[in-house]
């Protein structure tokens, strides 16, 4: 709104000899800069007016887990504030609008999406609070089948449309390329300048949609199962959303054409959905962090994993994200993991047998004698280590 009001007055600002107070505004970096520090600055400013009304209304942690070795830790947690997953759902809303081009659809599809995967998971935690006074009700809030078919159908939903907006009259359409890691997405002619490699594969509407309501559901589904010690899945996410942010940078940039990655047109304003996601996530984390004053909950954890898989199905650099997500891999994958081989062994032995002493992973290496603190951290450096390393990946094209 910010932005657009600028672009609107900027004739008149021009007249009053004043537009060169303003120009800052044009500068794509800047308005990210911004959005990332505003996003942040919020969710600290209205962090505790926000964790003070949710004790007062009780919406508090359960401290209710059907894993026994982990009834003593859950236990501790009871009646912490949940739900605070509006804080950084605001906090981007608030400097996306302020400050990014709204006029841009990838914006307003990425809000959609950040949305309604917040509106999900607020519906599901609330599910939670409110079982005790249901008659018959699960604690559970919604059950598994029903949050994933919700999920797959919203990240379909945003894959088609992202794949309607990508067509466009050109013969190579980048926005809807299939980008494997290592091949080059343009070839210099003897003059220099770029094209299309004849070697890309261009996905129909179908395949687009399958691998965009995977990454979407995917992705919100780790993050959700990575919020499960104090810090950790906030930390992570920024780390990987400033990781998105150079990824984002670069496709919505021509320079994307001399690294050799997917060009998309129109993409760039995403920079801003990015930054203000790191900005918010790194916010929420002051007060998240051991010992925690307040859990993001479902309304947290869905939408920055749909978001964050949004951004790069639209960039096209989905394989980059999950190096990046590395650890939100692992965490989902050690619960799928733990529940197959259980299931395994029990229709085999009749002893159901487990992989790790307790999944998420997580916990596991608590269990092993970890401090909390200790899994968090080290969880946070193999992050950073995975965005970098997908960053380099870019250069070795």
């Amino acid at each position: 709104m910010l932005y657009l009001l600028y672009k609107a007055l900027q004739d008149h600002l021009v007249d009053l000899r004043i537009d060169a107070l303003f120009m800052i505004l044009d500068q794509l970096a800047f308005r990210a800069l911004a959005a990332a520090g505003l996003s942040f600055a919020l969710v600290l400013v209205f962090g505790r007016p926000v964790i003070e009304w949710l004790r007062r209304k009780k919406i508090g942690d359960t401290g209710l887990t059907d894993a026994e070795a982990l009834r003593h830790r859950a236990n501790s947690k009871a009646n912490i504030p949940t739900m605070g997953g509006v804080l950084i759902v605001g906090g981007i809303i608030v400097s996306v609008v302020l400050l990014a081009d709204i006029r841009n659809f990838y914006i307003v599809l990425g809000l959609a999406a950040l949305l309604c995967f917040a509106a999900l998971g607020g519906i599901d935690d609330w599910l939670k609070l409110t079982a005790a006074s249901r008659p018959g009700a699960s604690r559970q809030g919604l059950h598994a089948w029903e949050k994933l078919l919700f999920q797959l159908g919203l990240g379909a939903m945003f894959a088609y449309f992202v794949f309607r907006n990508g067509d466009t009259p050109a013969p190579h359409d980048m926005g809807h390329v299939l980008n494997l890691p290592f091949q080059k997405s343009y070839i210099r002619d003897a003059a220099g300048v770029f094209h299309p490699s004849g070697g890309l594969f261009y996905l129909p509407l179908g395949a687009f949609v399958v691998i965009g309501m995977l990454m979407i559901a995917g992705m919100s589904n780790a993050v959700n199962i990575t919020d499960g010690m104090d810090g950790l899945a906030a930390g992570s996410t920024a780390i990987v959303a400033l990781g998105l942010v150079v990824l984002t940078a670069i496709a919505g940039d021509t320079i994307a054409r001399t690294l050799l990655v997917p060009h998309v047109t129109e993409s760039a304003e995403l920079v801003i959905l990015a930054a203000a996601t790191a900005g918010a996530s790194l916010g929420f984390l002051w007060w998240n962090c051991s010992p925690a004053s307040v859990f993001m909950g479902d309304t947290g954890s869905l939408s920055l994993g749909a978001v964050l898989a949004y951004i790069a199905v639209v960039v096209r650099q989905e394989f980059l994200l999950l190096v990046m997500s590395g650890i939100f891999l692992l965490e989902i994958g050690s619960v799928v993991l733990q529940v197959s081989w259980f299931k395994y062994t029990r229709a085999k032995t009749g002893t159901g047998r487990r992989l790790f002493r307790v999944a998420p992973i997580h916990h596991h290496f608590h269990l092993l004698g970890w401090p909390e603190q200790q899994v968090v951290t080290r969880f946070w450096i193999i992050t950073a280590t995975l965005v970098i390393a997908a960053l380099t990946l870019i250069k070795a094209r």
